[in-house]
Parts: structure tokens; C-alpha cells; sequence
């Protein structure tokens, strides 16, 4: 679908010289002289590059639309992770790069929603939030509660964690995806 530059949003995916590029920031600007132009800050969807582009305002561009499926998590190997499709119970293998450090967050059974241009997964997306098990944590240090410090953890599934002083070893805990940052401890 063409749009002008003007229009393009953060999160926006665009077709640019043969490659995918999603749209990072986008800056309208007007010089003295001249018309308006669109100064965008883009990354290669593929390989990750950034580049800044100007466009004039009134420029088209290629904006592309991604395809959004819910998937689900089967299993991780050396060669990547395999995840069904929840409608037509086709698998796809994905690129552990591809996911990230997120990837160390999949339970069985989690619904992902992968990102597809014409067949080819571009991203996965995890839940927000995931509920993990402590495995590891230090006792609590007499007075320390007061405090807003924290300590170090290890969840169930080997990432460091760190955790307010009352967490205690088999406690369950909210955590975040995006970043693996403890939330709350999680409700039975």
C-alpha cells in the first residue's frame, strides 16, 4: 500500500531500496527555504542495521503489512524453536536469534504471535509477563527489609533475576519478557 512520508509511524514497516525496514522515528521538518521534509530513523528488519532516510513530505513509499498469527511453543533444539500454528496445525522451526533473549522465557504450551512477510517468520512475540519459580535466592538479612534493596535470584529456568529481600527460594514471581525484570510476586 503507498503512503506519503509524512504519514509513516514509529512501528510502521516499509518496503525501501528491495529491503524491510521498520519505521524507528519519524520527523517532520520544515527549512527556511524549501518544501517539508520526513527525516525517518529505520532498522533492517532482517539484519538489524539502522539507517536515517529523508523524504519530502509529499514522497510515496511502500508501507507493508505484516501478517499476525498466533502460534505455539513446542519445543527448543540447537536448530532453533518449533512452534504450531493454533488454527491449521502447521509447525515452523524459527531462529533462536530471531527471538532474542526473550527465547529463555518460552513455557510449553505458551501462545506466541509470530510476524510473517510471505511465509518468511520476521518476529516473535512473547506474552508481557511470564509466572517463573525461584530457585535460587539469598536468605534475608535482619533489617535489610526496609530497605528498597534488592538481591540476586535464579528462576527455573537458569536466568539471574533480581528480587526484593522478602522472595524467597520456591516462591513464584511475575517477570517481565521484554527485559527479564521481576514484577510481583505472582497470585495463586
Amino acid at each position: 500500500m503507498k503512503v506519503n512520508a509524512n504519514t509513516l509511524r514509529s512501528g510502521n514497516v516499509i518496503d525501501h531500496n528491495g529491503k524491510l525496514w521498520i519505521v524507528v522515528k519519524n520527523e517532520l521538518s520544515s527549512p527556511g527555504k524549501g518544501a517539508s521534509v520526513a527525516q525517518v530513523e529505520m532498522r533492517d528488519i532482517r539484519s538489524g542495521n539502522k539507517t536515517n532516510v529523508r523524504f519530502r513530505t509529499q514522497e510515496t513509499i511502500e508501507r507493508v503489512r505484516l501478517e499476525q498469527d498466533n502460534y505455539q511453543y513446542l519445543f527448543s533444539d540447537d536448530e532453533g524453536v518449533t512452534f504450531m500454528h493454533t488454527e491449521n496445525y502447521e509447525q515452523i522451526t524459527i531462529n533462536k536469534k530471531l527471538i532474542g533473549t526473550s527465547a529463555a522465557y518460552l513455557q510449553d504450551g505458551m501462545i506466541v504471535e509470530v510476524e510473517t512477510f510471505e511465509s518468511e517468520p520476521l518476529g516473535v512475540k512473547l506474552p508481557d509477563f511470564v509466572t517463573m519459580e525461584v530457585v535460587e535466592a539469598e536468605p534475608v538479612v535482619k533489617g535489610q527489609t526496609a530497605t528498597t534493596s534488592y538481591k540476586p535470584g535464579v528462576l527455573d529456568n537458569g536466568s539471574r533475576i533480581m528480587l526484593p529481600p522478602h522472595i524467597e527460594t520456591g516462591t513464584k514471581v511475575v517477570v517481565k519478557t521484554e527485559d527479564g525484570s521481576y514484577v510481583e510476586r505472582a497470585k495463586n
